[in-house]
């Protein structure tokens, strides 16, 4: 028996339809699982706000890999938009949020 590569086997069905048929409609599956921004955003303000529960609510909605993106990118987001405001470079910004000394490079 030949071995079709999963990529071409998706394919067969329309190769098989006659010109001009209708293709053959499937149904999407539901969305699974839950926004991975969405948990981050909730697991981060949680943790601001010392609330145990909710950040640990907002960790199972998603894997733990999605989580720690999700919240990577949200403090990306988040000090780009604080360093525009206080006219400072991203670096500055993150050493002093985070208590260090700020040195010249």
């Amino acid at each position: 028996m030949i071995q079709v590569p999963e990529r071409l086997r998706r394919l067969l069905p329309f190769a098989r339809r006659p010109p001009g048929a209708a293709a053959p409609t499937t149904a999407r599956p539901a969305r699974q699982g839950h926004n991975l921004f969405e948990a981050a955003a909730v697991y981060v303000a949680a943790c601001a706000e010392d609330d145990q529960v909710r950040a640990e609510e907002a960790a199972n909605r998603v894997s733990p890999g999605a989580l720690s993106f999700g919240v990577n990118e949200l403090a990306c987001r988040a000090l780009v938009t604080l360093a525009r405001q206080r006219n400072e470079s991203p670096l500055v910004v993150a050493r002093s949020l985070l208590g260090l000394r700020n040195e010249s490079a």
